[in-house]
């Protein structure tokens, strides 16, 4: 592509060399001539005047006339250079296709199953009675798929995955290797003896449209009724989501999150890594939690916690930059309690 061909492409505003050329994609401190790289985060500004880049997305408040550019640097202004270089990375450099296509000779399918128009199946791939893989659906060596469950169109199950009886995935959702989607949620009722009663889990997990769910997550089935995965969430690796918690749209989750049993989350809530929220409670709408809270209690829409317990965000800083200098603070009040016992015994000197 040319400067100018990618500039239409992101709907952007070219300053520069309309023609020259863009054949890759690049880190801003490691892109050379032919390369198309991108400034988003500030930090990275002090790399403009040094790249050997072609071609640079920026901002539309960039000024690319500063000193610190570099002459001749090719400028494309757009709304948001991060997702604008995605779009390109995604044109000139598609992903290589890891799937089989059509179906391997190892793969069980029963009669009974439904398979969509051009699905793949890779080796030892089991499927399981009354299930149903909708049409484009790509299904990776060693998946299994449960009795009754179904998949929609052009979803991709990658190595390993599992499937468990009767859950629904939507369209269009990916689901990296590893992940378990329907195993049983954690309930067990404490007897007399001090021995624990099994509660059986009857309900299934559905997973709407667009969801992705990174590699090794366990989402478990519920009790009764679903453990729902709203459309658009989008889970990392390595996340526990316990029976009946409900996910709302377009929510994300970092690495190593839990999530206790019929809890409420609620849209575009955005989870770090690494915190934990216990059950029964609501998350609303655009709540930020960050790496490594605990949340014990349901949060209010749009703010930003830390800690554990969870608290307001600049409550949580200025608890954490006293907490920091508590060896001071410690050292300042003995330093006061020897004054103050020298002030008692010269008074008490003065009285006798």
């Amino acid at each position: 592509m040319t400067a100018r061909e990618v500039a239409i492409f992101v709907h952007g505003e070219l300053s520069g060399d309309e023609a020259v050329e863009i054949l890759r994609v690049a880190k801003i401190e490691e892109a050379g001539p032919g390369d198309l790289t991108f400034l988003s985060n500030p930090k990275y500004e002090k790399h403009v005047g040094a790249t050997r880049a072609s071609a640079i997305l920026v901002s539309t408040s960039f000024d690319s006339k500063r000193g610190s550019s570099r002459e001749g640097l090719t400028f494309i202004k757009v709304l948001d250079p991060y997702v604008a270089f995605l779009r390109i990375m995604k044109r000139l450099t598609p992903m290589p296709d890891p799937f089989l296509k059509g179906i391997h000779a190892t793969a069980v399918v029963p009669p009974s199953a439904t398979i969509g128009n051009n699905v793949s199946l890779g080796a030892h791939v089991t499927v399981g009675e009354d299930a149903v893989v909708g049409d484009n659906t790509k299904i990776a060596p060693g998946c299994v798929i449960g009795n009754g469950v179904a998949i929609g169109e052009n979803c991709l199950l990658y190595p390993n995955v599992s499937v468990y009886h009767g859950c629904r995935v939507g369209k269009s959702v990916i689901i990296h290797a590893g992940a378990v989607i329907g195993s049983d949620g954690f309930g067990f009722a404490p007897k007399p003896d001090g021995s624990y009663e099994k509660i059986p889990q009857m309900g299934i997990v559905v997973l709407e449209d667009d969801v992705e769910i990174g590699a090794n997550c366990t989402i478990d089935r519920a009790t009764l009724g679903q453990t729902l995965i709203k459309r658009g969430v989008k889970l990392d690796n390595l996340i526990q989501i316990a029976h009946n918690v409900v996910l709302g749209e377009d929510t994300v989750i970092a690495a190593q999150t839990g999530i206790s049993g019929s809890t409420k989350v609620g849209k575009n809530v955005i989870i770090a890594g690494q915190v934990g929220i216990v059950g029964h409670i609501e998350i609303a709408d655009k709540t930020v939690l960050m790496a490594k809270t605990g949340v014990s209690k349901s949060t209010e829409p749009g703010k930003t916690y830390w800690g554990s317990p969870a608290k307001d965000h600049a409550r949580a800083l200025k608890i954490e930059v006293i907490t920091r200098s508590l060896p001071e603070l410690a050292k300042d009040v003995e330093e006061l309690k020897r004054s103050l016992e020298v002030l008692r015994n010269r008074l008490s000197e003065t009285k006798s």
